[in-house]
């Protein structure tokens, strides 16, 4: 058996590893970003060999820490460190980074690459979904921890950019952080000073941790990128403090390359002779991809470690269930993400003919249903009153309360949708939080990230049409609808009343497999006679049929109500015309062909109607009342009148057809 490396050589020998590995690939590739893993190498090994504590025979394990790299450009830092630490990640795998169908694509991809535990890249995401993490791991382990059991103890780790720090959705969530004292969060900071025009003196001048200090942070300043021992210091000071902490991490990009402290280091293959240069400066004396062995027993005590650490929870978790069974019991259901049995049997029903907001009737459903679901958290951007995000049950998140079902998000839509994806990712928890609906724009990388990962995040929309009324334009979303439907694996849902409400959170809930929009009314709307919640289930269904129909409306949200009013106008003018809410396109495209055509015949003429954008419509429709420019200030009546929202001109557009 070869040697356990110890020597400060060897620990030279290990991080080099990592350098070559990541130039070595890059250099392959003939693309990727090298410079990074070359300057951050000391520090990850040392959070990796040192403080890390996880399984690489079990990547799952909930105990485990979680470690989030924000600069996901550098993704040749984790492959390397997953590769050697002995996660199902072989060489070849390292051998075809970026190349179709490899398990090391150019971004770390959750649920491609087995020990990411997000996806990263757009700059700023990871160290925001992180924030989600922590929060998690600090509501879980107030939940479910007794004294002398603590089941739930992690901490996660964040390496973060400059770019990640620019970025104003870390800014968002930082503050949030802060404000919270997420303790068990620690961010090593690649301080570099480069970015990919140049020095940050470009463009980045501010003392980014007087920055951290002001959001509540502790700070550890100026940590040479190769001095061990003061990492080490630095992450230990971090670990003892109740605060979230950040280290400036003073690294060379590139280090040990001709273009070390250039911002030519940064990303692109440098070349067959700098490679080599490097290689000789290094003093690396191994081919390409050629590890050797002693490096092999360093990173690999990781096995063992992870093994017998994961083993000593599992005997503390035995111990938990024999002293708290029923906690036991739920902690674990919770783990598995398990609903409970039966859970959807405290939807509410509502009675038809009342008229009320679908965001009031969501959070009627939410009165039934967080009791019956302990693992919801919900939580709002400054807009609680106005969402009905919060029940009466619900206690407030905070440092003082951490068992709190309620995240005040303050207005930071940008952090909330990072950190809505974090605490799913997580796991034990179901998260969801609102906002107007126009500023699902300020979250629309989250719920792209979200749909990427295929995460059951829950996104909660209110206010989402003309019916904004006197706020105006800029408050009243019209191409938001289309635009979201146009995102792969996301599911919008826009129910046409309190009945349809609850079937959509009953669909929101049970989804596994991507994250749902639920996009609501800020006006009231009447409760409908046959709504029907199995047919929300399969995202569309016949609502009003008459004999032998004509035609079809289709629409979806409020402008299902108007759709029966232009059916009874019709039926007067002797014109047969069929009803459809179509609340979800994507669960209705997932329907088999034969119940798609029994709801929408292709030889009918079809008219839709829906609030906003009729781009997309001609998938269904073969006329569409919609709005195809912004809207106006004034009482919504009159904002639907004054664009054509009438029954009237619904009817009409119906016999132009027939």
């Amino acid at each position: 058996m070869a040697r356990m490396v110890e020597t400060a050589r060897d620990h030279t020998l290990s991080i080099n590893a990592i350098r070559m590995l990541a130039l070595d690939a890059v250099e392959q590739a003939k693309s990727g970003h090298a410079g990074m893993p070359m300057g951050m190498a000391p520090a990850a090994y040392v959070l990796w060999t040192e403080f890390l504590k996880h399984n690489p025979r079990d990547p799952r394990w909930f105990d485990r820490d979680r470690f989030v790299l924000s600069a996901g450009h550098g993704s040749m830092l984790i492959y390397s460190l997953l590769h050697l630490s002995g996660y199902d990640l072989p060489m070849e795998e390292l051998k075809r980074f970026r190349q179709w169908d490899s398990r090391t694509p150019g971004h770390p991809e959750y649920h491609h690459t087995v020990g990411v535990e997000t996806t990263t890249g757009p700059l700023g995401q990871g160290i925001s979904t992180a924030v989600g993490m922590a929060l998690a791991e600090k509501k879980l382990a107030a939940e479910f921890n007794r004294e002398g059991h603590r089941v739930v103890d992690h901490y996660t780790y964040v390496l973060a950019s400059d770019g990640d720090l620019m970025e104003g959705v870390s800014g968002e969530a930082s503050s949030l952080a802060g404000h919270l004292r997420l303790g068990k969060l620690i961010v090593l900071y690649d301080d570099n000073n480069i970015s990919i025009d140049g020095s940050t003196e470009l463009a980045f001048t501010e003392d980014v941790l007087k920055r951290y200090e002001a959001y509540g942070w502790h700070t550890v300043r100026g940590v040479h990128g190769e001095d061990l021992e003061a990492i080490r210091k630095a992450i230990r000071e971090a670990q003892a403090d109740p605060r979230p902490s950040i280290i400036s991490v003073k690294s060379i990009i590139g280090y040990g390359s001709p273009l070390a402290g250039h911002h030519k280091a940064h990303s692109d293959a440098m070349g067959p002779e700098k490679v080599a240069a490097t290689r000789e400066t290094l003093g690396w004396a191994y081919a390409p991809f050629e590890i050797p062995q002693a490096v092999y027993d360093d990173y690999r005590r990781a096995l063992p470690k992870g093994e017998a650490a994961q083993a000593e929870w599992e005997r503390r978790l035995e111990a938990y269930r024999q002293a708290f069974p029923e906690l036991a019991a739920e902690l674990e259901r919770r783990i598995a993400g398990k609903l409970p049995e039966g859970w959807h049997r405290a939807l509410p029903g509502f009675t038809t003919g009342e008229k009320m907001a679908t965001r009031a009737s969501s959070g009627k459903v939410l009165e039934r249903i967080v009791p019956a679901l302990p693992e919801l958290i919900g939580g709002s951007a400054d807009l609680t009153p106005s969402n009905n995000t919060r029940t009466p049950d619900m206690t407030d998140f905070s440092d003082a309360n951490p068992v709190g079902r309620y995240v005040r998000y303050g207005v930071r839509e940008h952090a909330m949708g990072a950190a809505l994806n974090g605490i799913t990712l997580h796991g034990g928890l179901r998260p969801y939080a609102g906002t107007f609906f126009v500023f699902s724009d300020y979250m629309r990388p989250a719920i792209r990230m979200a749909a990427i990962m295929g995460v059951p995040t829950v996104f909660l929309f209110t206010h989402d049409s003309i019916a904004v009324g006197e706020d105006g334009p800029t408050h009243q979303p019209v191409e938001h609808l289309m635009s979201l439907r146009a995102m792969p694996n996301l599911w919008v849902i826009r129910p046409a009343e309190a009945n349809e409400t609850a079937a959509a959170w009953r669909m929101a809930l049970e989804r596994k497999d991507g994250p749902v929009a639920l996009v609501l009314t800020r006006q009231p709307v009447p409760t409908l006679e046959h709504a029907d919640p199995e047919g929300v289930l399969r995202g569309g269904y016949v609502l009003s049929d008459v004999e032998n129909p004509q035609a079809v409306i289709v629409a979806t949200g409020s402008e299902v109500a108007l759709a029966l009013e232009a059916q009874s106008l019709l039926a007067e003018q002797g014109v047969r015309a069929r009803v459809v809410s179509l609340p979800c396109w994507e669960a209705f495209e997932a329907q088999d062909p034969a119940y798609r055509e029994s709801v929408l015949p292709k030889n009918l003429p079809t008219v839709s109607v829906e609030a906003g954008a009729t781009l997309g419509w001609e998938r269904y429709a073969d006329k569409s009342i919609g709005l195809d420019r912004f809207g106006a200030s004034a009482p919504y009546a009159v904002v639907y009148k004054e664009l054509g929202f009438t029954r009237e001109r619904v009817a009409e557009a119906v016999k132009s057809l027939l």
